[in-house]
This record gives structure tokens, C-alpha cells and sequence, in this order.
């Protein structure tokens, strides 16, 4: 699987933006996503993730604000982002897990692919 992430850019503090994370192959339904952040100087962290059957996860810090959902007819998983805050400044990275999961989808290293990341900049 082949994962293509895009929509990151430059916001004002309060705005929104859409990131969409487009897979390859024909067993994207199969496959749980999930995306993840790493900001400047920090590690890697869960934001959000969605299972093949729809359920959703999200981190605490972003519940309320952020929306995964995803569209298996396109192959596409989207990050839906409002109210953001110059804290949410990152590098945003989706991913994807298959067959039996061992760690849990807030486990970057349940993750089995990963796309190249899309910034995302808010400024106050």
C-alpha cells in the first residue's frame, strides 16, 4: 500500500483545513488508518484513527476539533481539522494497519505504512 497525504498549509489561529491521505491497491477497506503528528523538536504522536469498521479513536487533545473519516469507494481517508491552535503545528503523517492488530491503533507501531507527511502551520 502506497499512502499520499496532501491538504496541510498555513492557517490563522481558529481556522480549518482538510487533509486527505489517498491509498494505492484495491484492499484499501481492509485496512485500519490512522493519523499522526510530529511537531518540531518533539516525537511522533497519535492524533486520530479509524478501524475498517468505522469505529473511531482520537487524542484527547484534539476530541471536539479534529474528525477522521474515510471513503473506501476513493480509497481515501480524510482529517478533517477545525479550531486550530498553534499547538496543532505539525507535520501530519497518515498510515495504515492490517490483519490482526497487537498494540492498539493509537501505536505508531501497529502502523505497517506510512504516507510522507503535509504540513500544517497555524499561526497566532
Amino acid at each position: 500500500v502506497q499512502l499520499q497525504a496532501s491538504g496541510g498549509g498555513l492557517v490563522q489561529a481558529g481556522g480549518s483545513l482538510r487533509l486527505s491521505c489517498a491509498a494505492s491497491g484495491r484492499t484499501f477497506s481492509s485496512y485500519h488508518m490512522g493519523w499522526f503528528r510530529q511537531a518540531p523538536g518533539k516525537e511522533r504522536e497519535f492524533v486520530t484513527a479509524i478501524s475498517r469498521t468505522y469505529i473511531t479513536y482520537y487524542a484527547d487533545s484534539v476530541k471536539g476539533r479534529f474528525t477522521i473519516f474515510r471513503d473506501n469507494t476513493k480509497n481515501t481517508v480524510y482529517l478533517q481539522v477545525n479550531v486550530l491552535k498553534p499547538e496543532d503545528t505539525a507535520v501530519y503523517y497518515c498510515a495504515a494497519a492490517g490483519g490482526l492488530l497487537r498494540l492498539g491503533l493509537k501505536e505508531s507501531k501497529e502502523y505497517d505504512y506510512w504516507g510522507q507527511g503535509t504540513p500544517v502551520t497555524v499561526s497566532s
